[in-house]
């Protein structure tokens, strides 16, 4: 009896001992009570943890706050690196590394850095001996790589293919390069400084330096198959590289290669190279330089950053708030609610960011974008929204965000019409089916359907979907009777890629304020812009003065103006801005004294017939018969 109670006594005792060692070492209520309560809700909601409804922050935390490793890994698993870092800031340990770096430090569970790792200079096992890896890693002694740098070094990059391939093609080939060029200087200096933790997996018989280093034939195939190769390796990477294809002797011959890797070689990108912000930065640039190269088609994947940043400027993002672009492009509107956040000095680690492209190359390009301004946890998905979209419920139904913003195709022919004329089946046409030749009134409805009850949209539209008839007419009476348009901000001419024609931005708010019910704003922003050789763009000072006019929500004269909804019933819900706003395009004193212009008008149709008269008589006295 004696030995039986020792014996279960030691088992409680090792019982109690492992449940001691499975508990977490630090509380995270005080990390987790700085996140916004939103987001503590929706993680809630992803762990399966019951949380009051109506808790104050202090409440949330506790309930959030996990007790043993494995519900502190699930919890900390759901978090972004910025909140990670965040987490480890208020906790007061060190903020620095990698994803799982972070987690392991907030859990205890991390392991002492080797010494000095930044000098450190690593010797191969025995069954690495014959890999040939570049092992040693010395920080840059120029420091890290400028904005400036960057960018003329990866235009200069372009330079070289220009002549060869089509210069709309130069940014699918240049991308593909310095993303390959980007993972495997990074993978290179993980080996080093950070061995046990990687964002990627990169085979070692695929890093530049042994593509560069091969022979000097077959370039182009080797770079297709270390593509493929890092594409399997990696499944949230599948499809990158699909539309880049260097096996092609004609367009790039051995010399082209070779001088193309040449150049990318003069710079290491690595993460102690270049921050992650300057080399997405320096990505955007090229994005917009591949845009000006394409002309016309340069529209169909880049917004202008401004237009974008006026968007995001009306619609203030939030911490903790998804974000949906359903016409994503190269992933400017996303990018652009992150740097919102950080501007404002606000956690854009907090953003949830999701989008659809229907372009492969396009779509290729955006996760790249993402990617190398260290976003890794955005869904962006390819399709065409329209008739196919992939953001969904487990339940198919559209899923729903806080705020949507866009820059559809202007006036799509080929949108979905045979789709949507017998019903949508996502329950998207609420008020009608838009007109077989126009598909900008789809794409608002898709947008409207897919925001949640207290969300807000931005959307950029040609002028003709605020006054065409027909069935676009009974679309934009609906939008208007059921009060869900907030403003209307028209833009200047030849902004945009591709096209002249002025463009405007519709804000539509499921949520207004009780000042802004019953009322649409707005706004003439047709002299708001800079003129430039081959398009006009937006200053910082015109951004300001829009987004300003929006959030002010008052008359001024020849901008803008507050009208109620029965004055734009009394116009049959037509939205022509010079309906409201009379002064448009004109230099007319807001006021005319109509009798004082008639009389101007007489007396100069008066002094026209005497010079008229005069003139006949002279010609008669020359023998010309008038």
């Amino acid at each position: 009896m004696v030995s039986q109670a020792v014996s279960q006594k030691n088992e409680t005792l090792a019982s109690y001992s492992q449940r001691m060692a499975l508990a977490l070492p630090i509380s995270l209520i005080p990390a987790l009570e700085s996140l916004p309560r939103r987001r503590l809700f929706a993680l809630a909601a992803a762990l399966a943890v019951e949380v009051p409804s109506t808790g104050r922050k202090k409440q949330l935390a506790i309930a959030l706050d996990p007790q043993l490793d494995d519900q502190a890994a699930r919890l900390l698993g759901h978090l972004s690196n910025e909140e990670l870092r965040r987490f480890c800031r208020i906790l007061n340990l060190d903020a620095a590394g990698l994803k799982g770096r972070l987690i392991d430090r907030l859990m205890g569970h991390e392991q002492p850095p080797a010494e000095d790792p930044a000098r450190l200079v690593s010797q191969p096992s025995q069954g690495e001996a014959n890999r040939e890896l570049p092992l040693r890693f010395e920080p840059d002694p120029e420091g890290q790589l400028t904005l400036n740098k960057l960018e003329a070094h990866l235009w200069e990059a372009a330079n070289i293919l220009r002549g060869k391939i089509d210069s709309s093609d130069f940014k699918h080939y240049i991308f593909g390069l310095l993303f390959y060029k980007r993972l495997s200087d990074v993978w290179e200096e993980e080996l080093v400084t950070n061995p046990s933790e990687h964002r990627f997996s990169l085979p070692s018989e695929v890093l530049w330096s042994r593509i560069s280093k091969g022979e000097e034939q077959g370039i182009g195939a080797r770079l297709n198959a270390a593509f493929r190769a890092v594409e399997l390796a990696n499944p949230r990477l599948n499809g990158l590289f699909q539309g880049v294809d260097f096996d092609h002797r004609e367009r790039f011959p051995d010399s082209t290669l070779r001088l193309l890797m040449r150049h990318f070689e003069t710079y290491r990108l690595g993460n102690s190279d270049v921050e992650p912000d300057i080399l997405g930065n320096a990505y955007e640039f090229l994005i917009s330089q591949f845009a000006d190269d394409a002309g016309k088609k340069g529209g169909e994947f880049y917004t202008p950053k401004r237009v974008v940043r006026l968007l995001v400027e009306c619609l203030r993002p939030e911490e903790g708030m998804s974000i949906y672009d359903p016409a994503c492009g190269s992933g400017g509107m996303l990018l652009e609610a992150v740097h919102y956040l950080r501007r404002y000095g606000h956690d854009a680690g907090t953003l949830r960011l999701y989008g659809q492209e229907m372009n492969l190359n396009t779509w290729s390009i955006c996760r790249m974008n993402l990617f190398l301004h260290d976003i890794d946890d955005a869904e962006v998905l390819r399709g065409d929204t329209l008739r196919d979209p992939q953001h969904l419920s487990s339940q198919g139904r559209l899923e729903v965000f806080d705020r949507v913003l866009a820059n559809p195709p202007f006036s799509l022919k080929s949108w979905g019409h045979e789709e949507w004329k017998s019903g949508d089946r996502f329950d998207r046409d609420v008020y009608g089916c838009p007109p077989r030749q126009y598909g900008d009134l789809a794409f608002v409805q898709h947008m409207l359907a897919s925001l949640c009850p207290q969300g807000m949209l931005g959307v950029v539209l040609p002028h003709g979907i605020l006054f065409r008839r027909g069935a676009e007419g009974l679309i934009r009476r609906g939008l208007v009777q059921d009060d869900l348009i907030e403003a209307v901000i028209g833009l200047a001419p030849n902004l945009f890629y591709g096209t002249g024609i002025p463009a405007c931005v519709l804000i539509i708010n499921r949520n207004k304020t009780p000042p802004r019910r019953g009322k649409v704003l707005f706004v003439n922003g047709e002299r708001e812009y800079q003129e430039g050789k081959n398009q006009n763009r937006l200053s910082e000072g015109n951004v300001e003065r829009l987004a300003q006019a929006f959030h002010s929500f008052k008359d001024e004269p020849r901008f803008s103006r507050v009208v109620e909804l029965e004055s734009l019933a009394k116009h049959d819900f037509n939205l022509n801005l010079s309906l409201y706003l009379p002064s448009l395009g004109s230099d007319l004193p807001a006021s005319i004294d109509v009798t004082s212009a008639l009389r101007n008008h007489a007396k100069a149709r008066q002094e026209y017939q005497e010079s008229e008269q005069k003139m006949k008589q002279l010609l008669a006295q020359l023998g010309y018969d008038y």
